[in-house]
C-alpha cells in the first residue's frame, strides 16, 4: 500500500464536509427495508459504505449510483432465502445487518477482512439463540445464521459497541410482536444510537425510549423517503483540529443540530482555547494558544485521534479516558495514536482505557498508518503543526471513510505526496 509524505504547512481555506459516512449507512439500510425507491444523497463512495451498498443487494435491493445520489430499490429485500454479505472491513455494516437478516429469514453467511474478523460479536451470539437465530462460526467471521427472529425482550450491555443496539432497533419494527431491548449497564457512545432512531423516522418508524432502554413495536413498515444525508462531524474534526494547531479553517456543511454525537468537537477545541466562530453550516477555527484538558470519550471514540493531535500542541497534559473500545478498530486506536505522536518527538502514553498526553511540540518523523483510515488523517493533521516533514505508511486506508480526503488537504494549502 502506498506511503504519503506531509510538509510542514500552516493551514488557510475552507472545505466542504463529506457526507456523514455514519448517516449514509443508516439511510441505505432503512430505503432497503422500505420496500420501495428511494433515493439518498449526497453520498460518496467509501469502501465501508459500498460494503452496506453491496450487503443490502446481496438481501435482494437494487443499487445505482448517479454522481452523488444514490438510489435504493428495495422491491425484492428478502426474497432470496440465501444471502453472501461481504461487510469487507466495515464494523457497521457486519453489526447492522446481522439481525437485519435474521429478521429477514435469511440463511446468511457473512464475510469480511482486515481486523473485521476479530471484531467482538459476543452480544449477538448470547441474544440471538434464544430468539429464533443459530449463528455458526468459530468465534469470528466467516459467521453463518439461520433460522427468523423472534420478538421479546433483548438484555444488551450498553458499554459495548452501539453498534449491535443500532441492528437490533432497525429489525424489530420488522417483526410480528412488540420487543424491547433493555441496557444492563450505562449506556456509551448514545449520540449514534439517536442518529439510528432519528433516521428510522424520516422512514416511518417509531421508537419509544424506556427508563433503560428502548420499546419498538412490531407490524410497522419503513416506508419509502428520500433522504437527504448530514455532513460528517467525525471527518471535519481533523480540519478543524488542524486549524487550531495551524492556522485558519473553515468547515462548511456541518449541522449543528446534527444527531452525531461528534459535533461536540466544537466545543472541545473551545475548551481547548481555540478561537472558534460557529454560524449556521459552518465552523472556522483560528490557530490559538492551547491548553491541556481532561475528555471523556465513552460518547466519541471517533474523535480521539484528532483530540489527541490538539492534545500534543497544548501546554500540559491532555487526559483521555473512557476510549477502552478503541482497542478493537481497524488498529488498536490507543496504542497507535500514542505511536503517532511519539513517533514524532511528542510524549502520550496508553492508558488502560484512554491516553495521557504531554503537550509541547512535534518534530516530524515516519510514522505506521497501522492500515488505519483515522491514524492517516491524524498524521496528516500533525503536520499543520509541526517543525519537520512527516511520512506515513498505509495511505489508501482513508478510501474507508473519505476518499477524498488528500484532495480536500490540498485544497487549504496541505502538501501530501503520495508516494
Amino acid at each position: 500500500m502506498k506511503s504519503v509524505h506531509f510538509k510542514p504547512f500552516s493551514p488557510l481555506g475552507a472545505i466542504d464536509a463529506p457526507p456523514s459516512k455514519s448517516d449514509v449507512h443508516r439511510a441505505v439500510i432503512c430505503a432497503a427495508l422500505s420496500g420501495g425507491v428511494c433515493t439518498v444523497s449526497p453520498v460518496a463512495l467509501s469502501e465501508d459504505i459500498k460494503a452496506t451498498i453491496g450487503c443490502v443487494e446481496a438481501l435482494g435491493a437494487k443499487a445505482e449510483i448517479n454522481k452523488n445520489v444514490l438510489t435504493i430499490d428495495g422491491t425484492d429485500i428478502f426474497k432470496k432465502p440465501k444471502a453472501l454479505l461481504d461487510c469487507r472491513e466495515s464494523g457497521s455494516t457486519l453489526r447492522f445487518l446481522i439481525p437485519v437478516a435474521a429478521a429477514g429469514g435469511i440463511d446468511a453467511e457473512f464475510t469480511g477482512r482486515g481486523r473485521l474478523p476479530e471484531r467482538p460479536l459476543g452480544v449477538y451470539r448470547e441474544a440471538l439463540p434464544e430468539k429464533g437465530v443459530s449463528p455458526e462460526s468459530g468465534g469470528g467471521l466467516p459467521l453463518k445464521i439461520s433460522g427468523r427472529l423472534k420478538s421479546g425482550v433483548f438484555r444488551v450491555p450498553g458499554d459495548v459497541s452501539s453498534q449491535f443496539i443500532s441492528g437490533l432497533l432497525f429489525a424489530l419494527p420488522l417483526l410480528r410482536g412488540d420487543s424491547d431491548i433493555i441496557l444492563t449497564s450505562p449506556i456509551q457512545s448514545a449520540g449514534y444510537i439517536n442518529m439510528t432512531i432519528r433516521t428510522m423516522s424520516k422512514f416511518g418508524i417509531e421508537v419509544d425510549i424506556l427508563d433503560n432502554g428502548w420499546h419498538v413495536r412490531g407490524n410497522q413498515h419503513y416506508i419509502p423517503s428520500d433522504y437527504l444525508t448530514d455532513g460528517d462531524w467525525s471527518q471535519a474534526a481533523f480540519f478543524l483540529a488542524a486549524g487550531a494547531v495551524g492556522g485558519e479553517v473553515t468547515v462548511n456543511n456541518i449541522n449543528i443540530d446534527s444527531a452525531q454525537g461528534d459535533r461536540r468537537i466544537a466545543a472541545l477545541l473551545r475548551e481547548f482555547g481555540a478561537e472558534l466562530e460557529q454560524t449556521g453550516s459552518s465552523v472556522t477555527v483560528q490557530k490559538s494558544r492551547l491548553k491541556a484538558i481532561e475528555i471523556d470519550a465513552s460518547q466519541i471514540p471517533d474523535l480521539v485521534p484528532a483530540l489527541a493531535v490538539c492534545g500534543a500542541f497544548a501546554e500540559g497534559t491532555t487526559r483521555i479516558t473512557n476510549a477502552a473500545r478503541l482497542r478493537v478498530k481497524e488498529s488498536d486506536r490507543l496504542k497507535t495514536t500514542a505511536a503517532l505522536i511519539n513517533s514524532l518527538g511528542g510524549s502520550a502514553r496508553e492508558l488502560p482505557d484512554g491516553l495521557e498526553i504531554k503537550g509541547g511540540s512535534l518534530s516530524g518523523g515516519s510514522v505506521s498508518g497501522e492500515n488505519d483510515h483515522r491514524i492517516v488523517m491524524a498524521a496528516a493533521t500533525c503536520a499543520a503543526g509541526a517543525e519537520g516533514e512527516i511520512s506515513c505508511t498505509d495511505a489508501l486506508s482513508v478510501n474507508k471513510s473519505y476518499p477524498a480526503f488528500f484532495d480536500d488537504y490540498n485544497s487549504i494549502g496541505g502538501k501530501a505526496e503520495l508516494i
